[in-house]
């Protein structure tokens, strides 16, 4: 059955990998311009307890643009509040993918044990659209959304963020520049030494 599942999900079907990530008020640090003697300095509010974490999808399919998936969500860090995504955040976003791309997909991510929950497992074996597959332990260079995390880190680097609304408004123009750039999510499936083949006719 899973097999069977498998190739039918392959066949017409989207190459879908997953990864999330976190992003905090304080901004990641890169090289700059400043005057010979004097370091740059951007200042920046105290410490926050808010962060913002994505859940993204690369997707690819022979003879289709190359498509950016992807869903924020907020967090307070206290004390016994949730700091990542849910297997049921998952499940939604994978539903959302398959709506938006109109075809069964075929889910590439890793071990995490959100991934593994037992809930995701008994959705996907009620659902013939959805194929999940794991990638090897300490894989993330067969990730191209890695890449992703990588583009937009490097555009927001040596920001200032007043607030939460600041950081999410940066992080949804960064992700929307991909968005409209399939070459760009093509060049991170690229970095992977990985290619998505038309499937071979019987």
């Amino acid at each position: 059955m899973a097999k069977g599942k498998s190739l039918a999900a392959a066949c017409g079907g989207w190459i879908v990998f997953e990864d999330e990530a976190g992003f905090s008020m304080t901004p990641p640090r890169a090289r700059t311009w400043g005057r010979r003697g004097h370091t740059p300095v951007i200042r920046v509010r105290g410490r926050s307890r808010r962060r913002t974490s994505v859940a993204a999808l690369c997707c690819y399919k022979p003879g289709e643009p190359s498509r950016l998936i992807h869903r924020p969500r907020n967090h307070l860090l206290l004390q016994g509040a949730r700091k990542s995504f849910s297997w049921q955040d998952y499940r939604d976003l994978l539903v959302r993918a398959h709506i938006q791309l109109g075809g069964p997909i075929v889910v590439v991510w890793d071990n995490l044990n959100t991934h593994l929950a037992a809930g995701l497992k008994r959705y996907e074996a009620e659902h013939e659209w959805l194929t999940t597959i794991r990638l090897p332990p300490y894989a993330p260079d067969l990730n191209p959304v890695e890449a992703i995390w990588s583009l937009v880190r490097r555009a927001m680097a040596n920001s200032a963020f007043d607030t939460l609304d600041d950081l999410d408004r940066k992080l949804r123009r960064e992700l929307r520049r991909i968005q409209l750039r399939p070459h760009l999510i093509d060049g991170c499936l690229t970095a992977t030494d990985l290619a998505i083949n038309p499937p071979t006719p019987p």
